[in-house]
């Protein structure tokens, strides 16, 4: 992104839109999920770095938010994006009534390695999504919070019980750890895919280059937006899956700009996730259907933006935060 391209952010606060948008089932530990919008000359994109980010990481989502509004688009390949239904680390009585919330789809991503969870937890929740939708591909998503030994039970345990996964996202948090659960379980017919091992280094390169990983996760704004992402997915020369970050509609339609850039796009993308808000900031969201989501800009509307306008105080917390940031770039 040029400097040019970098508006004053006078004009970014003084068209900051902040909301909070409530959630079906809790999803790390949120409830809601609050976010903060703007308008440029390409339309709307959203900034919604997790409250817990240091400013330097949130410079990055802001950099990619102020791209998607005001920087030039790429070239697409696909008008559609086909997307996997996501699964938060509910108990397995309530698997159904998530996942229906998604339509047609014919891949579930499962959390598992929840804080205060036990593997046992994890086994029973995705037996369940098999039983209900046993046509369904199943990947994991840990974000990193098993330790090899406790990855490679798990999968020993689902083989045990006849359960195939795609992939294992993120099971161990180092990419030193990567490199080794992935010498073990690729001899058992496992893939690794690499989520915060690509987005929360300083070099989203290194895990590919330590080959500790068979795919990639991709999400545009932890990355500093379109462009960069297609870069690092050409360099890195390996299979791709885009994914949100929990954004509303706008955010997820830079996530399906991005997947509609990639040349080859093998797996479906995990970019369904409006289904898991109880509210958006659109009267059309960008939801699924019969497992594909559109490739287009999210039209927001105004009296949504007043529904779920942030409390004051958090009004001010993310535009003191912007000031911060801003300077950053």
């Amino acid at each position: 992104m040029s400097q040019n391209q970098i508006p004053a952010l006078a004009d970014l606060v003084s068209g900051a839109r902040i909301v909070a948008l409530p959630l079906r089932t809790k999803f790390r530990g949120l409830e809601e999920r609050e976010v903060l919008l703007f308008e440029g000359p390409n339309g709307w994109a959203e900034w919604s770095p997790f409250v817990e980010y240091p400013d330097e990481e949130a410079a990055v989502w802001l950099a990619a938010a102020i791209d998607f509004a005001y920087g030039n688009l790429p070239n697409l390949y696909r008008e559609r994006i086909p997307v996997n239904a996501t699964l938060p680390a509910v108990a397995p009585e309530h698997v159904e009534r998530v996942l229906t919330n998604f339509g047609e789809f014919a891949t579930v991503k499962i959390k598992v390695a929840e804080a205060g969870q036990n593997i046992g937890d994890d086994i029973a929740r995705i037996q369940r999504v098999q039983e209900l939708y046993p046509d369904s591909k199943i990947r994991l998503d840990a974000n990193g919070g098993f330790e090899i030994s406790e990855a490679v039970d798990l999968i020993n345990q689902l083989k045990s019980l006849g359960i195939d996964i795609e992939y294992f996202e993120q099971p161990v948090a180092s990419i030193a750890e990567m490199a080794e659960l992935k010498l073990q379980v690729n001899r058992l017919g496992i893939k690794i895919a690499a989520d915060e091992s690509v987005r929360k280094v300083s070099d989203p390169l290194a895990v590919a280059q330590a080959n500790a990983a068979d795919i990639l996760i991709l999400k545009a704004a932890p990355l500093g937006g379109i462009v960069r992402a297609l870069e690092i997915a050409a360099e890195a020369e390996l299979p791709v899956v885009v994914s949100s970050a929990l954004d509303s509609s706008v955010g997820l339609s830079m996530g399906a700009y991005l997947a509609a850039a990639i040349p080859n796009l093998n797996f479906d993308c995990g970019l369904a996730t409006s289904a898991l808000l109880a509210g958006d900031v659109t009267r059309e969201p960008l939801r699924a259907e019969n497992g594909f989501i559109d490739v287009r800009r999210v039209d927001v509307d105004k009296s949504k933006l007043e529904i779920f306008s942030a409390q004051d105080h958090r009004q001010d917390w993310w535009l003191e935060r912007l000031e911060r940031v801003y300077k950053l770039l």
